[in-house]
């Protein structure tokens, strides 16, 4: 799951978060970590322009610092970057914040990237917006060099170059894994081509089954023979029947019920689901998280 209160768009930000913080944010991640959730997620904005804002809001904390404090409070749970704007920063800046990160996590990193979509966050950092694709793909190709068991990592590329500079910690893990986010044609092509696994953003269950295939046809095309973590977002879930609203896209009911539901996003080939709870409070929250693991989840495989 995405963790709630480090960001806050009016997508779907409960009004609860407003107030809330660190506190709730560590006992939501504990709560994760004794439950069983694969992963807990976090957004990546530097700056939103005023003309956003409203319906963005302003409240984006930074991956690294946050995930880099999950990691010392929680034991098993990966860390995703869901997703972070690796082209607005130098690949060895986000190799070493990541790579310490993962070392510092005993290796329970997923970094996932993405092309970014707020122009003036490009313009303020002086980064060219209208080639943040291939700026990514690139920036991609360098963090593979410098996220490797090398110390003194080696690439060379049309914008990014280093050799001779070395950096440690290393990763704990061998190989970082890379999921690549976004639904668009690009993006599609971007996971299938360079990542380890591919986030989709928004699709509804009926595009997906022909996303999915797209996205294996190009990986074959490529000649990439590794296997592609495909993950999903789920619709809103409330486990069991609320008393009051809570949206006509949520997922209500008994728990058989809903993991009857979800097992549809396996048939696709999808192999992890993103999970969001309604709630009205920190609490309500952690009760929703502790009975979709107990009662759902052992349902879904």
């Amino acid at each position: 799951m995405q963790l709630p209160v480090q960001s806050q768009s009016t997508i779907y930000a409960e009004p609860w978060e407003a107030e809330a913080g660190a506190e709730d944010l560590a006992e939501i991640a504990r709560t994760a970590d004794r439950a069983g959730f694969a992963y807990l997620a976090t957004c990546d904005h530097v700056a939103i322009p005023r003309r956003l804002a409203d319906a963005m809001s302003t409240v984006w904390y930074d991956p690294v610092a946050t995930l880099s404090f999950l990691a010392g409070i929680t034991e098993r749970v990966l860390l995703l970057s869901h997703v972070a704007v690796v082209g607005l920063r130098h690949p060895l800046v986000s190799a070493k914040q990541y790579a310490t990160l993962d070392h510092l996590s005993g290796g329970r990193l997923v970094l996932g990237v993405g092309a970014g979509h707020v122009q003036e966050e490009f313009e303020a950092l002086g980064v060219d917006f209208a080639a943040r694709g291939p700026v990514l793909d690139e920036t991609i190709d360098a963090l593979r060099a410098a996220l490797g068991e090398e110390e003194y990592p080696e690439f060379a590329g049309e914008r990014f170059s280093f050799n001779g500079l070395g950096q440690r910690p290393r990763p704990a893990q061998q190989r970082v894994p890379l999921w690549v986010g976004g639904s668009s044609p690009a993006a599609v092509r971007r996971a299938a081509v360079r990542g380890d696994g591919w986030l989709p953003q928004g699709d509804p269950r009926g595009k997906l089954p022909a996303q999915i295939a797209r996205l294996k046809a190009l990986r074959a095309e490529a000649g990439v023979t590794e296997p592609i973590e495909i993950g999903a977002i789920a619709e809103p879930l409330y486990v069991g029947e609320p008393s009051w609203e809570t949206g006509r896209r949520t997922l209500t009911g008994k728990p058989d019920a809903l993991a009857e539901s979800l097992r549809a996003y396996a048939a696709m080939g999808v192999h992890q689901i993103q999970v969001r709870f309604r709630s009205r409070s920190r609490t309500e929250l952690t009760d929703q998280m502790a009975a979709f693991a107990a009662d759902v989840a052992p349902h879904l495989n």
